[in-house]
């Protein structure tokens, strides 16, 4: 199996794209960089009587929650959170982070994710149907593996190449963070998170890490679909312009169902976002962290099983 494996991952490396891929990847982190830099100029210095403004904040959320004559549970819990963070700075002397620094830049470029798992779909999606579009796919069963084997080769693949683009996304972020931000002062390096009703501090490294593994979750699920799309129907195109399209709207479209249908809570996109049951609010009503852990689990076990199952029957004469 490990043969198998690295040779897929050499195959991946011996495509010039990937290297264009690893390098757009790089430039983008740079971009983001200069930009955040250039905007950190323009912005206001922060206000010594950060106390008074968070007090304030405070009552002006709870004037305009008590103001709505409907409130949805999500508004709620959005409310005591917020007022909960600002109540525990106030009382322990913990100033909202107002400059920019190594930590809010690698927090920030969390929503470049999506853009390496745009990568990501392309390999995922190619892996196989390049495969069958080549020809190669006999001279690669005519080894002596089994067909379960080639495949799940294939997709470990995949979900190394996956960590290797996060990897460059977190590291990349971090050393050109230190660079142009530098690393703060010790009340920036904390991270306040409300659990289950009451505020604890973490360790923003471990939040950080967590952050990214979670906004992943995501790209995870596309990927598997995108490697099924590519078995079943052996057509990269088809798969590329299919999980690039949901990657970039199916969030939206789960959104907008959630607001008016409760059956919402069991598609794909709902429950890729495991951060909102960190640092937001459930989607719809009654989701938990469990819950959507075993839709994605379902899901991704779907998808594998239409894979292999169609895979190995294949006659790959025909």
């Amino acid at each position: 199996m490990f043969n198998l494996v690295r040779n897929e991952w050499e195959k991946i490396f011996r495509q010039s794209s990937t290297y264009l891929m690893i390098g757009l990847l790089i430039l983008c982190i740079v971009a983001a960089a200069g930009i955040t830099k250039y905007m950190e100029g323009k912005e206001k210095a922060a206000s010594n009587d950060w106390k008074q403004e968070l007090a304030a904040q405070n009552e002006s959320l709870l004037k305009e929650s008590d103001g709505i004559q409907i409130t949805t549970p999500s508004m709620r819990a959005f409310t005591e959170k917020q007022v909960a963070l600002n109540e525990y700075r106030i009382e322990h002397d913990i100033p909202p982070t107002t400059e920019n620094t190594v930590w809010t830049f690698i927090n920030d470029s969390a929503s470049l994710i999506p853009f390496a798992g745009l990568f990501v779909l392309v390999i995922a999606a190619g892996i196989v149907a390049n495969e069958f579009t080549w020809g190669t796919v006999k001279i690669l069963l005519i080894k002596p593996y089994q067909r379960w084997k080639i495949l799940l080769s294939k997709y470990i693949a995949v979900n190394l190449f996956l960590i290797f683009m996060l990897a460059i996304l977190f590291v990349g972020a971090g050393l050109i963070g230190t660079i142009l931000f530098g690393t703060g002062n010790a009340a920036n390096n904390v991270h306040l998170a409300y659990v289950n009703g009451r505020v604890e501090e973490q360790s923003l490294l471990f939040y950080l890490l967590k952050s990214y593994v979670l906004h992943a979750i995501g790209v995870v699920l596309l990927a598997a679909m995108a490697f099924m799309i590519s078995a079943v129907f052996r057509n990269s195109a088809l798969a590329i312009g299919l999980s690039v399209f949901l990657l970039f709207t199916g969030g939206t479209v789960t959104n907008l169902l959630a607001s008016k249908f409760n059956w919402a809570k069991y598609s794909l996109f709902a429950n890729t976002d495991l951060m909102q049951y960190i640092d937001g609010i459930p989607l719809v009503e009654g989701m938990t962290m469990k819950f959507s852990v075993i839709v994605l689990l379902i899901y991704f076990l779907v998808f594998h099983l239409l894979a292999f199952s169609i895979f190995l029957k294949r006659d790959i004469a025909s």
